[in-house]
């Protein structure tokens, strides 16, 4: 089955087009090596603590989930909330923005098809902007 941008977002396709849990990992890890290089990514980086292993296996478990795939945060850490969850942080246009910049970089490195690079990418900008209004209420 070829996926397309139309059947993005339904069932499990956005999970089999991100390479499954292996994809995801890969995807995860490149953000946080970009979150720990990228000058403007200091001021996330910043909000983590020093050994980012655990927020490596929370991401890349609720991303599991969030495109379709096993429910693995809720498996292993309960149910979740990501705009509350942020909500004790600061975090602003700049924060949001340096997060989206990580995020596509380590995109950009992953062997997704181009169409599904735009969709992830626009997708993922809808929590990212719930949690920068969670936050600064």
């Amino acid at each position: 089955m070829t996926l397309t941008m139309q059947s993005y977002g339904l069932g499990d396709n956005s999970f089999k087009a991100a390479g499954e849990l292996e994809g995801i990992t890969k995807l995860v890890d490149d953000f946080y090596d970009f979150m720990d290089s990228l000058p403007e990514a200091k001021v996330i980086r910043d909000m983590h603590k020093s050994d980012l292993t655990s927020s490596r296996q929370k991401l890349a478990y609720f991303l599991s989930a969030w495109l379709g795939g096993p429910k693995l945060y809720s498996e292993h850490f309960g149910p979740i909330n990501i705009p509350q969850a942020h909500k004790h942080l600061s975090i602003g246009h700049a924060e949001s923005d340096a997060w989206i910049l990580c995020m596509q970089k380590a995109v950009e490195l992953q062997p997704y098809k181009e169409d599904f690079k735009g969709y992830l990418i626009t997708q993922l900008r809808i929590p990212a902007e719930r949690i920068r209004i969670a936050a600064s209420s």
